[in-house]
């Protein structure tokens, strides 16, 4: 998240060419992609313990890819 808001700070300052403005937009979005997913990874979790009685029976999961 912090790579994100760093990029987006710089973008917005005028930091990058085109070209290279181009290039970082795809960076920020590779990044977005990451936190969302994290994101939801997280919400799932929190939704199984809270729907879980045995809170010692946690499982991990993997969340499908967006691609």
């Amino acid at each position: 998240m912090g790579e994100l808001e760093s990029l987006v700070e710089k973008m917005e300052q005028g930091e990058f060419s085109l070209e290279d403005s181009i290039k970082q937009f795809e960076r920020g979005m590779q990044l977005a992609r990451t936190c969302q997913r994290a994101l939801r990874a997280a919400e799932q979790k929190v939704l199984k313990l809270a729907a879980d009685n045995n809170h010692e029976s946690l499982q991990d999961f993997e969340l499908p890819d967006e691609s």
